[in-house]
């Protein structure tokens, strides 16, 4: 991969689809790369998964195809598990701004999040270029080389919804994917008479008072749910498949909260058999599992597909070989920092779009896939883990930073996310309120001055 030497940079017709964090910054970097910029967004305002709604879906569980779908999966409750500093974008700070209802906490609400995004995008601009109640149902390739977008419109008198196609130069899928939930498989689950929900569908604790619930997973929004669950909850018992098979204990943050291994089995009498050799009478399993990929409007004869959450075949995350650059994907990595991850993938697609960044040939793409493939099954990591960064964020940061002569991520950054890390393991009920990182807070905030 190399910088071109062109003298002059060539600017296409580009569709975004979503307007959530990783298509607002996608449209700001596209429009600054000189590119002409359309964002679909089937929501009426900005914010993707951002904008919370107590509105939940008719199947509990998400999987029925026919259901209502409800975009986010935000929870009232919800704080951020990142620090404001290290969470926003590298040029615009997520600092407190004046304002009414503003949270000046270092976690916020997930009110204060949108309200940043909403700044963010008339800072620069954006909703101009935005076009709102415009659900993208088709990307397709035409003469193979331009992408037609069609797009459902809703009619303002309640009429039937306008559909509407558009050809561009290329396409930079932002839709986000915390929508589409992932189960766990239960042996015996048809037959257990308890009820289930995803996470997805999750907003407020009352369903579970008095209850004893069994909480699949062990991400931070699991965490959190166990904690506020466990406050009216008879007892609530969390199963991991990251923890031995041996494991029973008492959590030391509450004392009706067990973990345990993953779930062994469910049975018709209402019982759950762990792993680990218990077994207890549920009423309520919740699935706090993740979720699914999911690009339904993707018509392009198997170019990318989703194989046990494996969005591929993708160049570093983003590019498909076959189709590159004019299909492109922001957004997908996780635990990373996900706002400044989406900025610097969307600085490198507009880059790649506007000549000044050459990619590889599509046989060295493909090679370099391979490879990256075949390093995760050595080192045992399931395909599902595809695009869990961790470590790998910081190489592949700079990676992509140089390629794009633009800052990579400052080191406090970093330094700030690992420590947020330890803190939520040693002390998940406090550390978003309890912190001695002040120091890489001062570097922070003279980073900030540069913007501010």
């Amino acid at each position: 991969m190399q910088t071109s030497n062109a003298t002059s940079l060539t600017s296409r017709h580009v569709a975004v689809i979503g307007a959530g964090a990783a298509g607002l910054v996608a449209a700001r970097e596209l429009r600054r790369e000189g590119h002409q910029v359309v964002v679909f967004e089937k929501d009426s305002q900005i914010g993707g998964t951002w904008v919370y709604t107590p509105q939940v879906e008719t199947d509990p569980l998400g999987l029925d195809p026919t259901r209502h779908i409800v975009h986010t999966s935000l929870y009232k409750s919800l704080r951020t598990n990142l620090p404001r500093e290290s969470m926003g974008f590298m040029d615009y700070p997520f600092v407190t701004r004046a304002g009414e209802g503003s949270d000046p906490r270092r976690f916020p609400g997930h009110a204060e999040v949108l309200k940043y995004l909403q700044d963010f995008a008339r800072e620069f601009g954006i909703e101009e270029m935005v076009r709102f109640e415009c659900e993208v149902v088709s990307v397709e390739m035409v003469d193979n080389e331009k992408l037609k977008v069609k797009c459902k419109r809703m009619r303002p008198d309640g009429g039937d919804d306008d559909l509407l196609d558009e050809v561009f130069d290329a396409v930079v899928v932002c839709n986000g994917h915390f929508t589409h939930p992932r189960i766990a498989e239960i042996p015996g689950i048809n037959l257990w008479p308890g009820k289930q929900i995803h996470s997805h569908n999750y907003r407020t604790p009352e369903l579970f008072k008095d209850k004893v619930v069994i909480l699949i997973g062990s991400s931070a929004s699991a965490i959190d749910l166990s904690l506020e669950i466990g406050g009216i909850a008879k007892e609530v018992h969390i199963a991991s498949r990251s923890v031995a098979n041996d494991t029973y204990e008492k959590r030391a943050e509450c004392d009706n909260i067990w973990l345990h291994s993953m779930i062994k089995s469910a049975h018709k009498d209402g019982s759950v058999a762990f792993r680990d050799g218990n077994s207890i009478v549920a009423d309520i399993i919740l699935h706090c599992t993740g979720y699914k990929y999911y690009f339904p409007f993707l018509k392009i004869n198997g170019i990318v597909t989703v194989d046990d959450n494996r969005v591929g075949p993708l160049y570093k995350h983003v590019f498909p070989p076959v189709f590159a650059p004019q299909l492109s994907f922001v957004g997908l990595p996780y635990r990373s920092l996900p706002f400044p991850i989406f900025e610097i993938q969307s600085k490198w697609i507009s880059g790649v779009l506007s000549d000044r960044i050459v990619l590889p040939s599509q046989e060295d793409m493909m090679e370099d896939i391979n490879t990256f493939y075949s390093s995760l099954e050595d080192s045992g990591v399931p395909k599902r883990h595809t695009h869990s960064m961790g470590d790998a964020m910081i190489d592949y940061n700079a990676w992509v930073a140089s390629l794009c002569q633009c800052p990579c991520f400052e080191e406090w950054r970093v330094q700030m996310f690992y420590e947020t890390a330890k803190r939520l393991n040693a002390n998940p009920k406090t550390f978003r309120d309890e912190w001695e990182d002040d120091n890489l807070v001062l570097q922070a905030c003279e980073d900030f001055s540069k913007y501010i």
